[in-house]
Protein backbone atom coordinates (compact mmCIF):
# COMPACT_ATOMS: atom_id res chain seq x y z
CA UNK A 1 0.00 0.00 0.00
CA UNK A 2 2.77 2.22 1.19
CA UNK A 3 4.21 1.82 -2.45
CA UNK A 4 1.48 2.61 -4.02
CA UNK A 5 1.12 5.95 -2.21
CA UNK A 6 4.73 6.97 -3.61
CA UNK A 7 3.63 6.00 -6.75
CA UNK A 8 0.54 8.34 -6.89
CA UNK A 9 2.65 11.29 -5.46
CA UNK A 10 5.10 10.75 -7.80
CA UNK A 11 2.73 10.55 -10.88
CA UNK A 12 1.01 14.18 -9.84
CA UNK A 13 4.47 15.56 -11.60
CA UNK A 14 5.60 14.83 -14.91
CA UNK A 15 9.06 14.94 -16.42
CA UNK A 16 9.87 18.15 -16.52
CA UNK A 17 8.13 19.03 -12.90
CA UNK A 18 5.03 20.53 -14.14
CA UNK A 19 1.91 19.41 -11.74
CA UNK A 20 -0.56 17.55 -13.63
CA UNK A 21 -3.71 17.33 -12.98
CA UNK A 22 -4.21 14.28 -11.60
CA UNK A 23 -5.75 13.10 -8.33
CA UNK A 24 -3.23 12.13 -5.38
CA UNK A 25 -4.22 9.79 -2.35
CA UNK A 26 -1.97 10.26 1.00
CA UNK A 27 -1.99 13.18 3.31
CA UNK A 28 1.78 14.48 1.83
CA UNK A 29 1.53 18.29 0.63
CA UNK A 30 2.96 18.93 -3.36
CA UNK A 31 5.66 20.89 -4.28
CA UNK A 32 4.96 22.99 -6.43
CA UNK A 33 8.57 23.77 -7.36
CA UNK A 34 10.92 20.14 -7.19
CA UNK A 35 14.34 20.83 -5.50
CA UNK A 36 17.33 21.29 -7.73
CA UNK A 37 20.34 18.60 -7.37
CA UNK A 38 23.03 20.51 -7.31
CA UNK A 39 25.83 19.25 -9.51
CA UNK A 40 28.76 17.54 -7.28
CA UNK A 41 32.00 19.47 -7.31
CA UNK A 42 34.67 19.19 -9.61
CA UNK A 43 38.10 18.42 -8.37
CA UNK A 44 39.21 21.93 -7.76
CA UNK A 45 36.26 23.84 -7.88
CA UNK A 46 33.46 24.80 -5.20
CA UNK A 47 30.17 23.83 -5.89
CA UNK A 48 27.83 26.33 -6.76
CA UNK A 49 25.55 28.67 -4.56
CA UNK A 50 22.95 29.92 -5.06
CA UNK A 51 22.34 33.24 -3.28
CA UNK A 52 19.71 35.41 -2.86
CA UNK A 53 20.16 39.11 -3.79
CA UNK A 54 19.65 40.55 -0.02
CA UNK A 55 22.87 37.59 1.29
CA UNK A 56 24.88 40.00 1.41
CA UNK A 57 22.93 42.34 3.96
CA UNK A 58 21.97 39.40 5.45
CA UNK A 59 25.30 38.22 6.11
CA UNK A 60 25.93 41.85 7.65
CA UNK A 61 23.65 41.62 9.76
CA UNK A 62 24.37 38.06 11.11
CA UNK A 63 28.06 39.55 11.40
CA UNK A 64 26.58 41.94 13.65
CA UNK A 65 24.66 40.26 15.53
CA UNK A 66 27.84 38.28 16.76
CA UNK A 67 29.46 40.73 18.91
CA UNK A 68 28.33 43.02 21.78
CA UNK A 69 29.72 46.34 22.09
CA UNK A 70 30.86 47.75 25.20
CA UNK A 71 27.34 50.01 26.18
CA UNK A 72 25.13 46.20 25.62
CA UNK A 73 28.23 44.55 28.07
CA UNK A 74 27.30 47.45 30.23
CA UNK A 75 23.62 47.48 29.98
CA UNK A 76 23.31 43.37 30.91
CA UNK A 77 25.82 43.93 33.81
CA UNK A 78 23.69 46.20 35.19
CA UNK A 79 20.60 44.88 34.80
CA UNK A 80 21.45 41.79 36.27
CA UNK A 81 22.72 43.50 39.45
CA UNK A 82 19.64 45.55 39.54
CA UNK A 83 17.56 41.22 39.18
CA UNK A 84 20.25 39.92 41.90
CA UNK A 85 19.22 43.04 44.29
CA UNK A 86 15.70 42.62 43.80
CA UNK A 87 15.70 39.09 44.07
CA UNK A 88 17.82 39.36 47.48
CA UNK A 89 15.39 41.51 49.34
CA UNK A 90 12.68 39.49 48.20
CA UNK A 91 14.07 36.70 49.75
CA UNK A 92 14.73 38.91 52.82
CA UNK A 93 11.35 39.89 53.10
CA UNK A 94 10.22 36.01 52.76
CA UNK A 95 12.17 35.00 55.34
CA UNK A 96 11.06 38.02 57.66
CA UNK A 97 7.50 37.88 56.90
CA UNK A 98 8.21 33.82 57.85
CA UNK A 99 9.98 34.44 61.11
CA UNK A 100 7.36 37.08 61.90
CA UNK A 101 4.07 34.66 61.47
CA UNK A 102 6.28 31.87 63.64
CA UNK A 103 6.82 35.00 66.45
CA UNK A 104 2.92 35.45 66.42
CA UNK A 105 2.01 32.09 66.38
CA UNK A 106 3.77 31.35 68.99
CA UNK A 107 2.93 34.61 71.30
CA UNK A 108 -0.80 33.28 70.69
CA UNK A 109 -0.31 30.12 71.96
CA UNK A 110 1.37 31.93 74.93
CA UNK A 111 -1.78 33.90 75.55
CA UNK A 112 -4.27 31.49 75.45
CA UNK A 113 -1.85 29.82 78.00
CA UNK A 114 -2.37 32.47 79.99
CA UNK A 115 -6.04 33.22 79.69
CA UNK A 116 -6.82 29.35 80.66
CA UNK A 117 -4.00 29.80 83.54
CA UNK A 118 -6.28 32.96 84.45
CA UNK A 119 -9.22 31.35 84.32
CA UNK A 120 -8.70 28.59 86.32
CA UNK A 121 -7.24 30.35 89.01
CA UNK A 122 -10.50 33.07 89.35
CA UNK A 123 -12.52 29.44 89.31
CA UNK A 124 -10.29 28.31 91.67
CA UNK A 125 -10.39 31.62 94.03
CA UNK A 126 -14.71 31.82 93.01
CA UNK A 127 -14.93 28.05 94.18
CA UNK A 128 -12.76 28.50 97.50
CA UNK A 129 -15.32 31.34 99.00
CA UNK A 130 -17.45 30.64 101.77
CA UNK A 131 -20.66 32.57 101.70
CA UNK A 132 -22.13 31.34 104.60
CA UNK A 133 -18.67 31.84 106.67
CA UNK A 134 -19.35 35.68 105.05
CA UNK A 135 -22.27 36.25 105.97
CA UNK A 136 -21.65 34.54 110.12
CA UNK A 137 -18.75 37.07 110.24
CA UNK A 138 -20.29 40.27 108.51
CA UNK A 139 -23.35 39.51 111.19
CA UNK A 140 -22.07 38.02 114.32
CA UNK A 141 -18.05 40.00 114.88
CA UNK A 142 -19.13 43.39 112.63
CA UNK A 143 -22.42 43.75 113.84
CA UNK A 144 -24.33 43.99 110.03
CA UNK A 145 -27.91 43.46 109.57
CA UNK A 146 -30.62 43.27 106.35
CA UNK A 147 -32.05 46.36 105.27
CA UNK A 148 -35.38 47.42 106.15
CA UNK A 149 -37.69 48.12 103.81
CA UNK A 150 -37.94 52.17 104.50
CA UNK A 151 -33.87 52.04 104.51
CA UNK A 152 -34.06 50.83 100.48
CA UNK A 153 -34.12 53.84 98.14
CA UNK A 154 -34.41 53.57 94.27
CA UNK A 155 -32.68 55.61 91.85
CA UNK A 156 -32.63 56.22 88.26
CA UNK A 157 -29.69 56.97 86.57
CA UNK A 158 -29.38 58.36 83.22
CA UNK A 159 -25.81 57.78 82.62
CA UNK A 160 -24.41 53.97 82.34
CA UNK A 161 -21.47 55.09 84.91
CA UNK A 162 -21.80 54.29 88.73
CA UNK A 163 -23.33 56.55 91.25
CA UNK A 164 -22.07 58.16 94.72
CA UNK A 165 -24.06 57.67 97.97
CA UNK A 166 -23.08 60.44 100.08
CA UNK A 167 -25.22 60.48 103.58
CA UNK A 168 -27.05 63.52 105.10
CA UNK A 169 -23.99 64.10 107.24
CA UNK A 170 -21.77 64.01 104.69
CA UNK A 171 -23.34 67.17 102.92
Amino acid sequence: MSQNRRNNRQAAYDKVGNIREDYVYGSAARRLQPRRQDEPAKPGREPVKHQSPQGASVRKNRARARYMTAGYVAFLAVALCAAAFVLVNYIQLQTELTNLTRSIASKEIEVNNLRMANDEEYNRILSSIDLEEIKRIAMGELGMVYAEEGQIILYDSTSSDYMRQVTEEGR
